[in-house]
């Protein structure tokens, strides 16, 4: 250019105005005189260049401080590829647009990730679920090497500045009007390549090993629940948060109850001579022992409910209730004596009719019925 006018009049600012007041000028120049907008503009790729020259000095505060003082004498030296490097892409343009909408901004300095979830598997039995408990687990975790003091880098060397990305942990990638960030194939987001690395840590900077943590398995937890343990997963990366480890329960198989929420299920097996004469019978609960009185004529699969006899769930106010399933047993092995006495019993009962027995006499109505 013959003739170079005020870096402020360019952008149609004032001398004080701040750094986001300058950029908003820039953006909206930039889309006005960009050449993919004006393809056969000669003029508007003028005037791009010269606002583009204009927003690299203005918004570096050595430049700007720099031409305040001395004009254009102070920058062109600094900026002597700032004129003549070309109108450049649409993205470079809008790049800070861009990375402001999608959260993608420009990074001064290497990303940083939050650190992975891990999940832990616990067995428990029934009774530790109901009265909860607290108790010590082992999990891998990950400590400084003692080596490299953290750093990855063999003793008396250190990390270098990755090539590919200038550091920053990210490279942008254009596609059309679009700039893309991506994470640096070089570095893998951390900013650093390291030429020798410990061999402690194979350049890592941490390595593995075991700590114990204290949890407290709360009352009426189900079998599935996980509890929350915040911060003690993997490491976070640059210096991100670290991951949350899970404690993921496990209620093994019980040999008398079956949980449902917070009900508990159990069968309870009886002689026929108590089911038919009645009398008391000692259950089991979680809490201790339990009385059901048993009916004259009770039948195989009347159900007993016992209040308040199941578990209180983490989220309940009340306990459940156990139910006692009624099975009745069959006598096996019987000797010659004993079949006598129960043929001499059943003729006592034909002679009876059907008062004896109801739901045999309803039964067999019913399939006459169905064969008729």
């Amino acid at each position: 250019m013959s003739t170079k006018r005020d870096l402020y009049e360019v952008l149609g600012v004032s001398r004080t105005a701040s750094e986001e007041e300058i950029k908003k000028a820039y953006r909206k120049l930039a889309m006005k005189y960009h050449p993919d907008r004006n393809p056969d503009s000669k003029e508007a790729e003028e005037k791009f260049k010269e606002v583009k020259y204009a927003y690299e000095i203005l918004s570096d505060s050595d430049k700007r401080d720099a031409y305040d003082r001395y004009g254009h004498a102070g920058v062109d030296a600094a900026a002597a590829g700032g004129m003549g490097g070309g109108a450049g892409s649409f993205a470079d343009a809008f790049g800070d647009i861009f990375g402001e909408i999608f959260g993608a901004g420009r990074q001064r300095g290497p990303q940083m990730y939050r650190g992975a979830d891990l999940k832990y598997s616990m067995e428990i039995t029934l009774e530790q679920a109901a009265a909860g408990f607290e108790t010590e687990i082992r999990v891998p975790s990950w400590d400084n090497c003692d080596t490299c003091h953290g750093s990855g880098a063999k003793p008396g060397t250190h990390p270098k500045s990755c090539h590919t990305c200038g550091g920053t942990g990210a490279v942008r990638m254009q596609q059309g009007f679009f700039s893309v960030q991506q994470t640096c194939p070089t570095c893998h987001g951390t900013g650093k390549v390291i030429p020798e690395p410990c061999t402690t840590c194979d350049g890592v900077g941490k390595v593995r090993r075991n700590k114990t943590l204290q949890v407290k398995i709360p009352a009426g937890i189900d079998d599935g629940m996980r509890i929350r343990s915040a911060g003690n997963g993997e490491p976070g990366v640059n210096g991100g948060p670290p991951g949350d480890l899970y404690v993921e329960i496990h209620i093994k198989p019980h040999p008398i109850f079956q949980r449902d929420g917070d009900d508990l299920h159990c069968e309870l097996t009886i002689p026929f001579t108590t089911a038919a004469l009645g009398g008391e019978l000692e259950v089991p609960t979680l809490g201790g022992r339990g009385q059901i009185t048993i009916p004259e004529g009770t039948q195989s699969g009347k159900v007993f409910r016992l209040r308040g006899k199941g578990i209180r769930g983490v989220r309940s106010s009340y306990p459940g209730d156990l139910y006692c399933h009624v099975v009745l047993e069959t006598p096996v092995r019987l000797n010659e004596k004993q079949k006598q006495l129960l043929r001499e019993f059943e003729a006592s009962l034909n002679e009876g009719g059907d008062k004896h027995s109801p739901q045999s006499k309803s039964w067999t109505d019913r399939v006459k019925e169905f064969f008729s």
